[in-house]
């Protein structure tokens, strides 16, 4: 068997390097970006069709 403490398979774990697919599945990043791309979007529609 092997004696490995499960802290060990944790440390190596967070060693990986995290890429960008992980850093936009966070929830707060997502409303954020939301936010900014509904803020640009009606900018654009006020510009385009002024009422």
């Amino acid at each position: 068997m092997n004696d490995e403490q499960p802290a060990d398979l944790t440390a190596d774990l967070s060693d990986e390097p995290r890429g960008c697919l992980f850093a936009l599945s966070q929830p707060p990043l997502m409303l954020f970006l939301a936010f900014v791309a509904t803020l640009i979007l009606g900018t654009a529609v006020h510009d385009l069709y002024r009422w």
